[in-house]
């Protein structure tokens, strides 16, 4: 029997046929919890998570696929959506909060929908995650077609609202990820590609916010950044898209500019004020040498690509982004 995290598949009642999920079951290394100095709690908590990394590391192959289709879906015209409830929902909710930013791409790219609307996102509304119909229905109302990508996020990977909502997109003909904590859970069975780090039982029992959580968003960071940078929204290593709205951000998008252009602070300063802020008609204009209307028509038919936008206007410079 392989082991994972030191507790067997047997161990764990992996099946679906009524046994407890892994996600719900008590660990042992933690039974004694509540009876442990605040040291020893941390002590405990830090040794489980670092169960989470290598867990993750097992399925990068299923990551990469999900990458894949990711990037073909958005490559076409359509777009990402996250979908869950409570935590798992909250967290698809705060990367899609993250590429507007991070990538500068429009908020309509990458949606999070979560069971309750995003009440949810401040106050728990369990039961709405009981509804299977309700996340289809959702999806429904976002105008969700066969052209876009879905990620259904759910720990335990039996939550009916989401589970509903992938069935519902793998119909349509959408490409579907599972994102679950549980193999062989429903979840799984219902969508086209199936992420499921196995982390084990939590510190407290049943509480998926503590590594079935940071296994989420450690997958959701790599979907969503991997699937971006093969897009073309990030240079090297530099974000050429985030949006410059504060002063530590255009402080970065100033050092951005001279990394990628060779300009001093002065002139890297000067052009992105003459680009009125943004760093993306900045770098156009800087690589290119041309105007700023000509720079802002470029990128809108680069969908916001600022190296295709340069190469639709033929650039000055040898320098590539």
């Amino acid at each position: 029997m392989i082991k994972i995290n030191q507790i067997s598949l047997t161990q764990m009642n992996v099946d679906s046929s009524g046994d407890l999920a892994i996600t719900e079951q008590e660990n042992p290394r933690t039974a004694n919890l509540s009876e442990l100095a605040a040291t020893e709690i941390l002590r405990l908590m830090n040794e489980e998570d670092r169960r989470v990394a290598p867990a993750i590391g097992i399925v990068l192959a299923d990551i990469q696929k999900a990458v894949d289709g990711i990037v073909d879906r958005l490559s076409k015209g359509g777009r990402l959506f996250y979908v869950g409830t409570g935590t798992s929902g909250r967290l698809g909710v705060l990367d899609a909060a993250e590429c507007p930013p991070t990538f500068g791409v429009a908020p309509e790219l990458v949606q999070a929908v979560i069971a309750g609307g995003y009440e949810a996102c401040h106050r728990a509304v369990e039961a709405s995650e009981d509804d299977a119909k309700a996340g289809a229905n959702d999806l429904r109302c976002r105008g969700f077609a066969k052209e876009d990508a879905l990620v259904g996020i759910a720990a335990s990977g039996r939550t009916p609202y989401t589970v509903g909502a992938v069935s519902y997109a793998r119909e349509l003909g959408a490409f579907t990820v599972a994102l679950t904590c549980v193999p062989g859970s429903p979840i799984t069975n219902s969508a086209e590609i199936s992420i499921v780090p196995v982390v084990g039982p939590e510190v407290i029992a049943g509480s998926t916010r503590l590594k079935a959580g940071s296994a989420q968003k450690m997958v959701l960071n790599m979907l969503s950044t991997a699937s971006l940078v093969r897009l073309g929204y990030v240079s090297g290593n530099r974000m050429t898209n985030l949006q410059p709205r504060n002063a530590k951000l255009r402080e970065r998008a100033v050092r951005i500019i001279m990394a990628e252009t060779g300009l001093s602070e002065i002139g890297a300063t000067e052009k992105l004020e003459a680009a009125e802020g943004d760093l993306r008609v900045a770098l156009v204009i800087a690589k290119s040498g041309c105007e700023l209307r000509a720079a802002k028509d470029a990128l809108k038919a680069s969908n916001g690509v600022v190296q295709k936008a340069i190469e639709r206007l033929g650039p000055s410079m040898s320098k590539k982004l």
